[in-house]
């Protein structure tokens, strides 16, 4: 008999050999129907693993990350399935599970049609009706290639022969007349897959490379019950109202142009206007802790790339100019700007008094994005972000991250957005050494002090593994967009390696020479991405402080235009972004238009409001609020503007 600690810290015997899935059985039918893989020792598995020494055991049902996901992954199986049914000819590329449902990208003659995906949909029902098992089996090398190559399934060939070399068994699932390379997990039967739905058909290039063929990709998602999918499919909606691409432009925050490329987006007046003002308030915040102003070139010569390891490990992100095989000098546009402001601190001899350093750049930088992965403002090839490098002693360490994250928590409350993040521990794969750079001691030291000052600081965060950078680990704060993508918003690193590539030294109190440590560090991220969020947080209903137009002033006849002219100076005087519309429409085609255009505050002005020198006031959230003074709505904005209310 073996010993299974169960989540509630209860022990459970059973017998060593027995699977999962049956101990599940034993603890109760219920749970067992409702499971959708395990956590054995922490780790997630199949439920067809079998069990042969004492372990924690924890039974994931739809409700955890993990069932979700293997049961999304079991969904794409049975559409893969569907379409081997259908398109017998059809090749398989890859079908995970992502964050909201599940994909898969299929090599055929023509995209799928809204009809095709009906017809796809109905043979899936099908195969959810016939409740086939799904068993899983594994092959030698060999054997497993030989199997794919006889299957006519080339690319599922090139990932096998990735996978051969390490000598490993391979991982096949079978499902009656289908059969897939696949290391799991899935739910036992297809049969619990009973609410799904295929969303879109898009194109997607093998391996997300344009150099690549384009293949065909389902996106579905798939619940336990139909009211969940209901659910989710409302949620759906409501998020394609928010969605900042769609939004952005309606609201003339931004544009793209095809004759300038992709990733590349025009910011708009307004647009512009908000990053002025958010990159305002973060310069001006990070004055007022100490950060020192830097302002350096777009782009270096390959040396400086060298130097720093961005050439090995990240040249093919970087926009390259010129040619090394014939060309004296080689430059490329920055894709960060770390080497840049190490400068700074190399510009002359340091001292211990001279720690900690922390300097600051509202930086453009530019990143070789594959057009796959590019949408909308979230991820582009050229950006803005608020970059920072502090240089310290390794005693000011946790003092020094602990201020960039107090600094960075500040940033995400002033904007609303504190609620909607998450907090990754990004660590480097010990198995897979060649994309970084130092020693495992290095790492374990890097990561091991990480760890020491987020647990004293009490974050509660997941670790990411092979999410660092390639000089060391981070805290990465994750994001999702209102269609569930998770990227990364605000990251804070540290860094024991750069400084001994660049020579970076100072002198201690003894008079000794010692290497800094280094954070790399921003406060607010990617003005971009941060515009995209907001957009859709607030449905392109900013705060008034952000508000591209603040106020719109709306005389109701030409009589009243002096009045409201000199109303306008006045607001304009208190810093307020104003404009008159003085069109000869109707008063209530005008608010609606404002309301349409999101403008915080309308000002109507007729008879009275001359008369009395005051204004009726309607707010976009609260709606009339009757006759003010001058000077009472003055007070008002500022007051909001200068709290920055949300």
């Amino acid at each position: 008999m073996i010993e299974l600690t169960l989540k509630d810290g209860s022990i459970r015997q059973a017998e060593a050999g027995q699977s999962a899935a049956e101990v599940i059985k034993g603890i109760g039918m219920g749970l067992y129907k409702a499971a959708c893989c395990v956590k054995i020792n922490g780790e997630v598995k199949d439920l067809r693993t079998v069990l042969t020494e004492n372990c924690s055991f924890e039974v994931m049902t739809f409700d955890s990350i993990e069932g979700k996901k293997a049961f999304w992954h079991t969904a794409s199986h049975i559409l893969a399935q569907a379409v081997k049914r259908l398109y017998p000819e059809a090749k398989l590329a890859i079908g995970p599970a992502i964050d909201n449902g599940f994909y898969y990208d299929f090599d055929v003659e023509k995209p799928f049609t809204a009809d095709e995906l009906v017809k796809i949909e109905a043979e899936m029902k099908q195969i959810v009706k016939e409740g086939i098992p799904l068993e899983q089996f594994e092959l030698p090398p060999a054997e497993a290639l030989k199997k794919l190559e006889e299957m006519g399934e080339p690319y599922k060939v090139e990932l096998c022969s990735e996978h051969a070399g390490k000598g490993e068994p391979i991982s096949f699932y079978k499902q009656g007349d289908f059969t897939d390379l696949c290391a799991g997990p899935h739910l036992m039967t297809t049969a619990p897959v009973k609410a799904f739905k295929l969303l879109s058909c898009t194109g997607a290039y093998w391996r997300g490379s344009e150099k690549n063929k384009m293949l065909s990709r389902i996106y579905g998602t798939a619940y336990p019950k139909a009211a969940e999918l209901e659910a989710y499919l409302k949620q759906l909606e409501e998020a394609k109202l928010r969605d900042h691409n769609k939004l952005g432009r309606e609201l003339e925050l931004f544009t793209t142009v095809d004759c300038i490329g992709q990733g590349l987006p025009i910011m708009l007046p307004k647009g512009a206007r908000v990053i002025q003002l958010l990159q305002r308030f973060v310069e001006d915040e990070e004055q007022r802790r100490g950060y020192l102003l830097t302002k350096t070139p777009l782009m270096a010569k390959s040396d400086l790339y060298k130097i720093s390891g961005h050439w090995d490990h990240y040249k093919e992100g970087m926009f390259v100019l010129g040619d090394e095989e014939k060309d004296k000098e080689v430059f490329a546009l920055r894709p960060m700007t770390c080497p840049f402001q190490y400068q700074v601190f190399l510009n002359r001899p340091r001292s211990y008094r001279d720690l900690p350093m922390r300097l600051g750049e509202t930086s453009t930088l530019f990143r070789n994005e594959d057009s796959g992965e590019m949408h909308g403002l979230i991820r582009v090839r050229q950006f803005t972000i608020s970059e920072g490098h502090l240089i310290l002693r390794p005693e000011q360490l946790e003092d020094e991250f602990r201020g960039c994250l107090e600094l960075a928590n500040y940033m995400l409350t002033t904007l609303g957005l504190a609620d909607d993040v998450t907090y990754r521990f990004s660590q480097w794969d010990p198995n897979n050494t060649e994309k970084y750079i130092g020693t495992p001691e290095q790492w374990d030291e890097a990561q091991g002090a990480m760890k020491k000052i987020l647990d004293h600081l009490g974050i509660h965060y997941t670790i990411g593994i092979d999410e660092a950078a390639f000089y060391g680990p981070k805290l990465d704060i994750q994001i999702k967009n209102v269609h569930g993508k998770e990227d990364t918003l605000i990251t804070i690193q540290i860094d024991q390696m750069l400084a001994q590539l660049f020579g970076m030294e100072y002198t201690d109190v003894d008079g000794t020479k010692r290497r800094p440590y280094i954070i790399h560090r921003t406060s607010l991220g990617c003005y971009e991405r941060t515009l995209a969020l907001l957009i859709e947080k607030y449905a392109g209903a900013f705060p008034l402080w952000l508000a591209p137009e603040q106020v719109k002033l709306i005389p109701i006849a030409d009589r009243h235009m002096d009045y409201t002219l000199e109303l306008a100076r006045k607001l304009e005087a208190a810093g307020m972004r104003i404009t008159v519309d003085d069109r000869a429409e109707k008063v209530g085609y005008k608010i609606r238009q404002a309301v349409l255009e999101k403008v915080p505050y309308m000002l109507t002005i007729g008879d009275n409001e001359v008369e009395s020198k005051t204004v009726s006031v309607r707010s976009r959230r609260d709606g009339d609020l009757g006759s003010m003074t001058q000077d009472a709505l003055l007070a008002k904005l500022v007051e909001e503007v200068a709290t920055k209310k949300i």
